[in-house]
């Protein structure tokens, strides 16, 4: 593994750290767990987590496929995928957090589900449309064996670093406090639109060589 594919997995890396913004979620997942006991509130950790893996996992093996079934080309998805990232992005820097990915529909239904690993910490608000998207974005420009194993890899070591923060959660949003959260939420925010005005240019540089 060259130092080129090493800067593609960080890159990534990155992305999902933008597009998920762990920190920002852990006030929300500390007021969902509040009532359970710290065995179950890891439990409920390792349960997210472990479906974020297997959603952006077969997003990332099967996303290709998808986009051919419906004849949308990859250029199109990036512009697609880079508007929904910016629209992500200007939510997170105005310090709403998760508001753009959890509808009050889905909120009011979280609440009565027992499994809050899954739904609404997993999907809609960790693997939600930005990661997904980075995720397919990523599997599509690098298809190669190594390449797809090595995000798969990426997206492991991602959750996990997750996981150890959901752990730590209680401590941390004591410490960070409220404005800590949403300083960091704003960095987030900027580095997410960065990587999203990056995927509309290259989807326009491909899909409108001329004005290039």
């Amino acid at each position: 593994m060259n130092s080129l594919d090493m800067a593609i997995f960080l890159q990534f890396f990155v992305g999902l750290i933008a597009a998920v913004n762990p920190i920002g979620i852990m006030p929300v997942f500390v007021s969902m767990t509040g009532y359970m006991t710290p065995e179950d509130r890891n439990k409920t950790a390792s349960t997210a987590n472990i479906a974020v893996v297997v959603i952006l996992t077969i997003s990332l093996l099967a996303g290709q496929l998808l986009l051919d079934m419906f004849s949308i080309s990859l250029d199109s998805f990036r512009v697609a995928g880079g508007l929904l990232l910016l629209t992500i992005a200007f939510s997170m820097m105005s310090g709403k957090i998760g508001e753009g990915k959890q509808n009050e529909q889905e909120e009011s239904e979280s609440n009565t589900r027992e499994q809050l690993g899954v739904v609404p910490l997993a999907m809609p608000l960790m693997a939600g449309p930005g990661a997904i998207s980075s995720t397919i974005v990523y599997g599509s420009r690098h298809p190669d064996l190594m390449s797809t194993l090595g995000i798969i890899l990426t997206i492991i070591l991602f959750s996990f670093c997750c996981w150890l923060l959901f752990r730590a959660a209680p401590l941390i949003v004591r410490f960070l406090g409220q404005t800590g959260i949403n300083v960091i939420t704003r960095i987030m925010g900027l580095i997410l639109a960065a990587l999203g005005i990056e995927f509309i240019a290259n989807g326009l540089r491909a899909l409108f060589p001329g004005l290039m």
